[in-house]
């Protein structure tokens, strides 16, 4: 993976985070939205990615992210970090807001070329986590898992996971899947080429 690579996601800096879709930026160009069940290291994934610390907050407390926060590249690319689902502890009136504004999204974004779904390896799917690839499968929306916190489970154990996950993929073609971890900055230039497919970004190798 050549520098300019990482220097391209580099570039990536906040630019407004909303409420709901219709406040969000200009529906042209590009974008890859990172979507996960709450705490399954959203915000961590995308600050590997981008090479920054602190591009996107991360924080120990489930649903910290609670709108749609939107990251430009340049122009015509944009990441998209999405509220985090399914944490029983947040109130079910701001759970439905959530969803619906994640739902209105998907629904209705035209710039929007693929989905990153973020599943931590020690859970596997969740029932959410299936409800968001059977949506996407019938949109035909492409989707990229990253099986994070691989660091949590020997080599072994985090093989069996990500075969396990491939099975149940089998029904879901549009889907593909990795390992990945933050802390041990696993995975990362695997994610960046898939980016730069979607996003179409050209690089030097």
């Amino acid at each position: 993976m050549s520098s300019k690579n990482i220097n391209y996601y580099q570039r990536a800096q906040f630019t407004v985070s909303v409420p709901e879709p219709r406040l969000a930026p200009e529906d042209s160009g590009m974008e890859v939205a990172f979507a996960g069940r709450s705490n399954a290291g959203k915000s961590s994934a995308l600050n590997v990615i981008t090479a920054q610390k602190s591009l996107a907050r991360t924080s120990k407390t489930p649903g910290r992210t609670q709108h749609l926060v939107f990251f430009e590249l340049d122009e015509q690319r944009r990441l998209v970090d999405l509220p985090g689902y399914g944490y029983a502890k947040v109130p079910g009136a701001v759970q439905h807001k959530w969803q619906t504004a994640m739902s209105e999204y998907l629904s209705d974004r035209q710039s929007l070329r693929g989905l990153i779904l973020m599943v931590d390896i020690r859970r596997l799917l969740t029932e959410f986590d299936t409800q968001m690839l059977d949506w996407c499968q019938n949109s035909q929306m492409p989707v990229h898992i990253l099986l994070t916190k691989s660091d949590k489970l020997k080599r072994g154990p985090a093989k069996s996971a990500l075969l396990q996950v491939r099975r149940l993929l089998e029904q879901y073609p549009n889907t593909t899947v990795q390992l990945f971890s933050s802390l041990k900055r696993e995975g990362e230039n695997e994610v960046r080429q898939l980016l730069n497919e979607w996003l179409e970004v050209k690089t030097e190798e």
